[in-house]
């Protein structure tokens, strides 16, 4: 039984909840630049876009799991990234309030780099912490090199990923820091909304069949739907047919032939090129940003 037709069947019999999504006022063009940091479930969803062809950066300086690292991304970044003129859009995957903070420095570093724990403080963000953390963050992106306001969309979204080295109601916990911080952000800034990944994966999902066999990831099934929301919540017709158009080009390119070297296949390749740089031209992106910056 296809995956489609098992959320159909668990929602006919009541054995799912539907969490309902509405459609979003952040509309995602086909040209829109896009920032994806946080959490590996950043990586998770911003590969995604990258696959298809969309003008994606997706933790460029690796994964990043609580709002102060998030925000130490952000200032690193070129001033000049986003900067031809057009719309950003800023996805920040929540992870953990949790940070760790360098005793010798009093730093929250990134990661520990592999250092003894003993050089190291654990210490829990409250959620006015996570507020002034993002805020700085969105500030950052809004503000251009010349130091006048761009134009930022940001959408927020809790990784669903639970945390058993917090113990499973340490990691509740701090789910629910994050999931306040982002209610309080969306409340307060516009141009900020939240994507509920966390629910549709902990409501909609919650059969470990949607996992990985460590119960804690969710499967790639479980991605690829939480994608097709995303989409349904943020995409517009156009995004909707770009994607749709570029299916069948991305299938061609990965085609693994029986003899690479026979002309036929050189042919085919060719033409399938050929098919890529019209699509690229025809929507705009033929000077695509993925993975650089």
């Amino acid at each position: 039984m296809c995956f489609a037709l098992v959320l159909v069947t668990l929602h006919m019999m009541k054995l799912q909840t539907k969490v309902e999504i509405g459609k979003s006022a952040i509309e995602i063009k086909p040209a829109d630049r896009m920032l994806f940091v946080g959490s590996c479930f950043a990586d998770n969803i911003g590969n995604r876009f990258i696959d298809n062809r969309f003008r994606a950066v997706v933790n460029p300086y690796g994964v990043m799991y609580n709002p102060a690292s998030i925000y130490h991304t952000v200032s690193r970044l070129p001033s000049s990234l986003g900067g031809d003129g057009g719309r950003f859009i800023a996805v920040f995957t929540l992870g953990t309030n949790h940070v760790y903070i360098e005793k010798a420095t009093g730093e929250i570093v990134d990661n520990c780099q592999k250092r003894p724990q003993r050089l190291f403080e654990e210490k829990e963000l409250t959620v006015d912490d996570c507020v002034a953390y993002l805020k700085k963050a969105i500030g950052r992106l809004r503000t251009a090199a010349d130091g006048k306001e761009r134009e930022v969309a940001v959408i927020l979204t809790v990784s669903p990923i639970r945390y058993a080295k917090y113990g499973f109601h340490g990691s509740r916990l701090s789910k629910s820091t994050l999931l306040l911080a982002a209610d309080v952000l969306t409340k307060e800034l516009e141009g900020v909304e939240y994507f509920p990944a966390y629910e549709i994966m902990n409501d909609e999902l919650r059969d470990y069949r949607f996992y990985e066999p460590d119960m804690l990831h969710p499967s790639a099934q479980a991605v690829d739907y939480i994608y097709e929301q995303f989409k349904e919540m943020f995409f517009g017709e156009d995004a909707k047919q770009m994607e749709k158009e570029w299916q069948p080009i991305k299938q061609a390119l990965s085609h693994r032939p029986f003899n690479p070297d026979s002309e036929e296949y050189k042919t085919f390749l060719a033409k399938a090129k050929e098919e890529e740089r019209n699509f690229l031209r025809k929507w705009k992106i033929e000077e695509l940003i993925t993975g650089n910056l």
